[in-house]
């Protein structure tokens, strides 16, 4: 399997954090060298290894947002 490259270019909140220490975070992020996209995800506490999470374009982004500023929370 070929080793995935990533560069976290900003932190830009913690969602929340577990008792062992791994963060859910949202970050910009770019894969394999590649634009940086906005990615969901845990991460552990030196940010080597990560968890599943999604990663999502500036448009599907603001999709999203929208998506949840009509949801009553």
């Amino acid at each position: 399997m070929a080793e995935i490259k990533f560069k976290l270019v900003e932190t830009i909140g913690t969602i929340s954090e577990s008792n062992k220490g791994w963060v859910k975070e949202l970050n910009l992020i770019s894969w394999n060298e590649r634009a940086p996209k906005y990615d969901l995800r845990d991460w552990a506490p030196d940010h080597v290894k990560m968890g599943k999470g999604i990663t999502l374009s500036k448009d599907e982004l603001i999709v999203l947002r929208d998506i949840l500023n009509q949801m009553e929370i």
